[in-house]
């Protein structure tokens, strides 16, 4: 739901800039000195017309439509990256922890339960734990980067 607001809010302030910035204007014209010359002539505004502009520009339209499918087409940036999280697991902790399980202490696996049981079902928990070790399990902290301790603590 916010994301189609921010979408249609954002849809909007496109468009509105693109016609502020793109669309054609047309001076005041005055009759009287449309031509170099000073000839007085008997025509009244009323009887000139101002040619009618058209103010739909197709090359804004496509920007405005451009920019808009590449902002919101992309992938969205997040905080924490699951996929490098993944990956530092596979590469850190699989060895002890494959499959969610532990091998080392088999009571303190890593499935939900378990996590909850021993408190350690937070995002917060799990980086504590992974970044200064306890019992058993090393310390990462000083092997790992915060983002990535970060990203793996997400992705458990």
């Amino acid at each position: 739901m916010a994301r189609s607001a921010c979408f249609v809010v954002a849809a909007s302030v496109v468009l509105y800039s693109v016609s502020c910035f793109v669309a054609p204007g047309t001076a005041p014209r005055n009759p009287r000195q449309s031509s170099g010359s000073v000839v007085e002539t008997d025509v009244t505004p009323a009887m000139v017309q101002e040619p009618v502009t058209n103010s739909f520009c197709p090359l804004a339209f496509g920007a405005a439509v451009g920019l808009l499918v590449a902002v919101f087409g992309a992938r969205p940036a997040m905080a924490v990256d699951l996929e490098n999280g993944e990956s530092i697991f596979t590469g850190n902790c699989a060895a002890c922890h494959a499959g969610g399980n532990n091998t080392v202490v088999t009571e303190k696996k890593l499935k939900k339960e378990a996590l909850i049981t021993y408190g350690k079902y937070d995002v917060g928990a799990i980086i504590k734990q992974v970044t200064n070790g306890n019992g058993s399990m090393p310390a990462f902290g000083d092997k790992l980067g915060p983002d990535d301790i970060e990203d793996v603590a997400n992705w458990v």
